[in-house]
């Protein structure tokens, strides 16, 4: 079998080339990337591309025809990967998230790829008040990210077939310890902020709900949607992955890690204008069709690797909101340092 990787030098990328090594060790793996992020290694031990039998750099909107040949399925992880960012680089979101992402799709199913796995998001759900959404539910995409899933998600739909399925994970939010870790997600930084500063300053009242994913948890159930026959589930799912245990609300994050790392203060916003970003998921679909690859790691495992990956790192930095370890911060960097055009491509490439 062989497996190309997008996005693969990213926070969830090393977690997933070292699973599928370890799940289909004679597996041909490939991996394709920008760069942007190559150099924001965390506590790693070896670099993780080195699982790679091949590692190509380039643009996912120019990605070449003949890397597609022979290969029997693409992990599309590659993304502008946040709302943050989708804010300020809109255009280039909606370029790399959905349109690249699609004519990726066309390219690889003319190419006789058989099985195309989309990392989508659980964000898509938006504001959702009432129960728990399920995959049938309303959508209410909120930003640039969001809609450029729920977009890729609807075109994919239209290209499947008998001989080229999609599967479409939409993840509950990342969390964990990863080679290339980012700060910019919920339990990540709330265990940040109690290494820093010893303190966690929630800016919302505390309420919103969040349901959350272990990043080996998501690189597992992209193993099954690599391996998934289309008689289980189809041609085309759409699936939310995560497990109904970890719908938390996001005080009881910052309890959680309060908990495990002593002596900290939690600061509530309680005059906080409500988050629209609030919603609790479904999992049950998973749970049916995804045996043997549902989520093994629990919350207080997920903060006990984080807590235990900043020691090793000796994390200390009471500015990380500003440093590299927060993806907006280094696109920002490598755009004002003359890098990277505002289209987010590298300079040396576009003046080739």
């Amino acid at each position: 079998m062989k497996i190309l990787v997008t996005g693969n030098m990213g926070y969830v990328g090393p977690l997933v080339l070292r699973h599928l090594r370890e799940s289909h060790p004679h597996a041909t793996l490939i991996g394709y990337d920008m760069g942007y992020f190559a150099h924001c290694l965390t506590g790693a031990s070896r670099f993780p591309e080195s699982l790679a039998d091949q590692q190509y750099f380039g643009d996912i909107r120019h990605i070449p025809e003949q890397i597609l040949q022979g290969i029997d399925a693409i992990v599309h992880l590659c993304a502008i990967s946040n709302d943050p960012m989708g804010a300020i680089f809109e255009k280039v979101t909606l370029d790399i998230n959905h349109r690249a992402s699609i004519d990726l799709a066309r390219k690889a199913k003319q190419a006789g790829v058989k099985k195309f796995v989309f990392a989508s998001s659980c964000s898509v759900y938006g504001f959702a008040e009432g129960g728990p959404r399920r995959e049938e539910d309303a959508l209410n995409p909120l930003t640039a990210y969001a809609k450029s899933k729920v977009q890729t998600e609807q075109d994919l739909a239209s290209l499947v077939s008998e001989a080229f399925t999609a599967t479409c994970l939409r993840f509950a939010t990342a969390c964990g310890m990863s080679d290339r870790l980012r700060l910019d997600l919920v339990l990540n930084d709330f265990v940040a902020s109690a290494f820093a500063s010893k303190r966690i300053n929630i800016l919302s009242d505390g309420t919103p709900w969040r349901p959350l994913i272990h990043v080996k948890d998501m690189a597992r159930a992209i193993d099954w949607a690599v391996q998934r026959d289309r008689r289980d589930g189809g041609s085309f799912l759409t699936i939310n992955v995560g497990s109904d245990t970890w719908n938390y609300q996001v005080k009881d994050l910052a309890a959680a890690v309060a908990n495990l790392v002593p002596n900290i203060e939690v600061s509530i916003n309680k005059d906080a204008q409500p988050d629209k970003r609030s919603y609790r998921v479904n999992f049950d679909k998973f749970s049916k069709l995804a045996q043997g690859f549902l989520p093994m790691i629990d919350l207080q495992s997920a903060v006990k690797d984080l807590r235990d990956g900043l020691v090793a790192m000796q994390f200390r930095d009471h500015e990380f909101r500003t440093g590299e370890l927060i993806r907006l911060v280094t696109l920002k960097r490598l755009r004002e340092s003359g890098q990277l055009t505002d289209d987010l491509v590298w300079k040396e490439r576009s003046n080739a």
